[in-house]
């Protein structure tokens, strides 16, 4: 049996491989770790337990519940709210232990579970690991001591975690949005009530789409996977720009007032200025991944700012993050992360502080997002190779290096096998799309004739 955790949680069909019984008995183990860590030493745990608004979250969330208040946690149940939001709450009221409940872009009938440390972290993979051993331990018979009586957690609404989060938010913009005009998709997601309702505390006029969860229509052709309708709306509305999230929130995509994309290396090139204009861009560096678009490279560069990139994936940018004591970083995808203010990408936050930035200058976005030029990107999958010769065959090494001098300074190559599937991925950016379509092609030919 493989790993349970991926790179963000547990995630899968909900009732078919992420069960009750699964998140019931995960939440145990989960509350032991913690337990056995000292976490817990001196107090009684207390835990907080936020969902999006799929409708197996219901059961689901049930499941967590039961599972936390068998093993003497209290919690703390705050309903339909985003990720980040679940995350700032563990910190701000000094909880345990974070529990979220949402497979965040993914279609409605997944789910998964996130858990949070105290003060809103991630987990380290190492309790993680702990975690699904005591799982394992107990779901063979293992027994486990519980508690009794006066022992058992209790269990009540915190009805005021929406308040205070939209607080929480509102607090750390740099400045009013008043004079501008927004639209906001929330992919009938967990940002629904957030995210109008932080916007127009902020001074927005604010539209909504995508707002009318049912449980049973998020992400679905909506949210920033699908930003057609967003488009759309800001043109009609003649808004100054548009804000798409996913389903629980973590991230955020924009459009301009004449409905071009905005992602998230722009995003991030944007807040970066801002950030080192206000002084608060520490170490005069943002962090992204290698696949991050090049023009987002040249252009911290031209404008003097360092970038330190990392593997794919929101974990490892916000671990080099915390490890070095950097201030911004994020994902071309729009996970972006300002750590001062959260512990995880928040896509409400990184909205308000754009539209803050359009705000402040009185310059349309499109005109702050063209501080970087985004190069043509060809990205073609590669399947049934050996991925893991990659890094060894030198018939391989030496049609990169070719390509690479034929692109120069404005292309670059990428090559890396996909962590989650049998392929590897061939990645081409260079100035001219024809170009980049070429040399890419050309590379995946030499993939399947040396890994195949």
């Amino acid at each position: 049996m493989g790993r349970l955790f991926g790179t963000d949680g547990v995630r899968g069909v909900a009732n078919a491989d992420l069960t009750a019984e699964l998140a019931l008995g995960l939440s145990v183990a989960a509350a032991h770790v913690l337990a056995e860590a000292g976490t817990f030493e001196g107090h009684r745990p207390v835990a907080v337990v936020g969902r999006d608004p799929r409708a197996s979250g219901e059961f689901l969330e049930a499941a967590v519940v039961a599972g936390l208040a068998s093993a003497g946690v209290d919690v703390l149940r705050v309903g339909v709210l985003p990720t980040p939001a679940v995350a700032y709450l563990t910190g701000a009221l000094g909880a345990d232990l974070g529990v979220m409940l949402s497979a965040s872009h993914n279609a409605m009938p997944d789910n998964g579970i996130k858990f949070f440390a105290r003060g809103g972290h991630k987990l380290a993979d190492e309790l993680e690991d702990r975690i699904e051993r005591t799982y394992r331990s107990h779901a063979s018979g293992e027994p486990w001591d519980r508690p009794t009586g006066a022992g058992v957690g209790r269990v009540r609404d915190y009805d005021q975690g929406f308040d205070n989060y939209v607080a929480h938010l509102i607090g750390v913009l740099p400045n009013r949005l008043d004079g501008l005009k927004v639209v906001i998709d929330g992919a009938h997601g967990a940002a629904s009530r957030v995210s109008p309702e932080a916007f127009s505390r902020a001074g927005a006029e604010v539209v909504t789409i995508g707002t009318e969860p049912d449980g049973l229509n998020i992400n679905f052709e909506c949210g920033s996977t699908h930003l057609d309708k967003l488009r759309s709306a800001v043109v009609e509305h003649g808004a100054d720009l548009g804000v798409a999230h996913d389903g629980d929130a973590d991230r955020c995509l924009a459009v301009d007032a004449k409905g071009d994309e905005i992602d998230g290396d722009q995003i991030l090139a944007v807040l970066a200025l801002a950030m080192r204009e206000a002084d608060s861009l520490r170490k005069n560096t943002v962090v992204a991944t290698v696949m991050s678009n090049l023009g987002f490279k040249l252009a911290m560069e031209r404008e003097g700012v360092q970038l330190v990139q990392t593997a794919v994936g929101d974990r490892y940018v916000l671990e080099e993050m915390k490890a070095n004591g950097f201030a911004l970083g994020g994902e071309q995808s729009g996970h972006v992360i300002v750590l001062d203010h959260a512990t995880t990408g928040d896509g409400t936050l990184t909205g308000l502080m754009l539209a803050a930035r359009v705000a402040a200058t009185g310059r349309p976005l499109a005109d702050l997002a063209a501080v970087m030029e985004r190069l043509p990107q060809i990205l073609i999958n590669v399947r049934d190779v050996d991925k893991s010769r990659v890094g060894s065959s030198q018939e391989l090494a030496a049609a990169v290096n070719a390509a690479e001098a034929e692109l120069g300074a404005t292309g670059r190559v990428l090559l890396r096998s996909s962590g989650t599937e049998p392929l590897v991925r061939v990645m081409v950016e260079a100035a001219d799309i024809e170009q980049a379509r070429a040399v890419a092609q050309r590379l995946a030919d030499v993939v399947k004739s040396a890994l195949g």
